[in-house]
């Protein structure tokens, strides 16, 4: 039966106490991680979110108190009094090792019944049986760790940028719907029967607005929700660290946000992040790495093939070159023993399932040269090849060719990641780049249409205003990324403040002067009244968290995660409504099969 705690006021956690807590006597609470009966000893191993002490009962004890703990199971809540002693049998392996609690009062605050898992680190039962239990699967250690990490990051994001004279302020969570890339969550109004709600995909125009009212330097750890498709690194609803200035130019932004990441990764990790961070152009990041988020920890870059073969008679290559494409390709050291015959056939049936017609190769093995191409190259054309691939014996060359240049980037990008992670060559630590001078537009390969690469209040560069309407394929965007160990942690730009520069932008989107109006028209309009020159970004907080704990899924950093149907398996949300409720909002539904 539970007991009542009147009275007991903790005087420590758990996991703080030590050798130098020897004869005090101390109050604790947590939950049993572990009983052990000896008989004439008893050993319980008290948990809270510091850590575990143990709790000593023997000969010595109320003989009372020693039989109730003979009765204590594993999650039972306790209430412990008693006093600080040094182990005989110390624990080198956990903080509180060298010493136990010597029991004198015990109460029982709660029983709990078997767990349907063992509450341990790294433990091996099933994530979704996991999720569905997530107020247990957040009690284990390594899930208290992130949480209690991804906490002290956000209080040193807000000293830092309070200390650099920002001012947080909470911007709405039920605005208007707008474009910004992704489906909007949407949500009926009662009041306003027939209209919607938008939940924030970013705080974009917000903040924006607040450089327009005045208030210069705005930040925000800001709840952002997109209605996509799930990937480990994303949920639907996704934690933003969010700021914004005013009368700065680019510099100004990556410095600031350098001095943030070297502040965070020293108080947190005690790691010294070496600033300023590398730039690279896109264009170059996509060229050497087939990626706008290069993984710059390992080499394997990429390389042009295309003179060497424009004139061979292997059909692919030959090919795509007279469509106006490239062949491009990257060796892997070392590889020839991993990658057999079978290993590219799995490895091309990746490059296929992200568009690559196929994949060709030369294996450099002990007999010589293995290809799927080699019968229609001269020695002389493939001894160029190797040439520029710097192949030697041991060696893999993985080669790909497309009339669409930007496809052969991305899947060769994709396979050296694949690569480099199954020949473990990825070195650790933590790897910051910028990548700048995005273009402002792409081209839609299936319209031929010139498209916004970002949302409509990024700035093109003052160098190319001119080429607008002339050579959209030469016009770059006032925008950067942050990019850390291959994963984008945030995006920004300096924005449009011109109110005709920034028509012209919506114009170039095709939105009429209706549209515009009445999805920007809020924006449009308070530029009117004196906008100041401003830009920022956004850093993800979760991917941060993510990279920082060195976790493989957004999940392990997110209390209460969604899975990948957006699902939330503890609640089973979402959950349908009764009719009274969609009455009220005046919505009917469809039949659902």
């Amino acid at each position: 039966m539970a007991e009542f705690m009147t009275g007991m006021k903790r005087s420590n956690y758990c996991g703080e106490l030590n050798i130098g807590n020897v004869g005090q006597q101390v109050t604790v609470f947590g939950w049993v991680q572990r009983q052990r009966d000896l008989g004439q000893l008893i050993f319980i191993d008290l948990r809270d979110r510091t850590g575990i002490v143990q709790l000593a009962f023997d000969e010595n004890t109320d003989r009372a108190i020693f039989e109730k703990a003979s009765t204590v199971r594993s999650e039972y809540v306790l209430g412990v009094v008693g006093t600080v002693c040094e182990r005989s049998a110390k624990n080198p392996d956990i903080p509180t090792g060298e010493v136990e609690i010597r029991v004198d009062e015990l109460r029982i605050l709660n029983e709990s019944e078997t767990p349907p898992f063992e509450i341990v680190e790294s433990c091996k039962t099933g994530e979704s049986t996991r999720l569905e239990y997530r107020y247990l699967d957040l009690r284990r250690p390594d899930l208290q760790r992130n949480i209690l990490l991804r906490h002290k990051i956000a209080k040193v994001t807000r000293d830092y940028f309070d200390e650099n004279g920002f001012v947080e302020i909470e911007t709405p969570m039920l605005i208007k719907s707008t474009p910004e890339g992704a489906r909007d969550f949407l949500v009926p109004s009662r009041i306003h029967k027939g209209s919607f709600y938008a939940l924030p995909q970013s705080p974009q125009m917000y903040k924006q607005l607040c450089m327009v009212a005045g208030f210069d330097r705005y930040m925000q750890i800001a709840r952002c929700f997109r209605d996509e498709d799930l990937r480990a690194d994303r949920q639907p609803e996704f934690t933003q660290i969010d700021y914004e200035m005013s009368f700065v130019d680019m510099e100004d932004i990556l410095s600031l946000t350098e001095g943030y990441i070297k502040r965070l990764f020293k108080e947190v990790l005690d790691v010294d992040i070496p600033t300023p961070f590398p730039r690279y152009k896109y264009d170059e990041v996509m060229e050497r790495y087939g990626s706008d988020k290069p993984d710059t920890r390992f080499g394997m870059e990429l390389y042009d093939l295309t003179d060497i073969v424009k004139d061979c008679s292997f059909g692919v290559f030959k090919s795509a070159i007279d469509g106006g494409g490239i062949v491009r390709a990257f060796t892997a050291k070392n590889a020839v023993k991993t990658y057999s015959r079978k290993e590219i056939d799995k490895l091309t049936e990746q490059a296929r399932g992200i568009g690559a017609k196929g994949l060709a190769y030369i294996r450099m093995t002990d007999d010589g040269i293995a290809s799927s191409f080699a019968k229609f190259m001269t020695d002389s054309e493939m001894e160029a090849i190797l040439d520029r691939a710097g192949a030697e014996k041991g060696d893999v060359v993985f080669i790909v060719a497309d009339t669409n240049r930007s496809l052969v980037l991305s899947v060769l990008g994709a396979l050296r990641l694949t690569v480099a992670k199954r020949l473990d060559i990825i070195s650790e630590g933590f790897n910051f780049l910028w990548v700048v001078e995005f273009p402002f537009f792409e081209k839609d390969e299936e319209t031929g249409e010139w498209v916004a690469m970002h949302h409509p209040f990024t700035s093109p560069t003052d160098d190319c205003l001119d080429k607008l309407d002339s050579d959209k394929s030469q016009v770059y965007a006032k925008a950067y990324d942050m990019v850390l160990n291959g994963v984008e942690l945030s995006s920004g730009s300096i924005r449009i403040t011109n109110p005709e520069l920034q028509k012209k932008m919506f114009d170039m989107l095709g939105m009429t002067d209706e549209e515009i109006e009445a999805k920007f028209g809020f924006l449009t309009n308070a530029f009117k009244y004196g906008a100041p020159p401003h830009g920022g970004m956004g850093i993800g907080l979760d991917r941060l968290v993510m990279q920082m704990v060195g976790a493989s899924t957004l999940r392990d950093v997110v209390a209460f995660p969604k899975v990948q149907n957006a699902s939330e398996l503890m609640t089973n949300a979402p959950s349908p409504v009764d009719d009274e409720q969609l009455k009220e909002l005046g919505i009917e539904l469809e039949s659902v099969q």
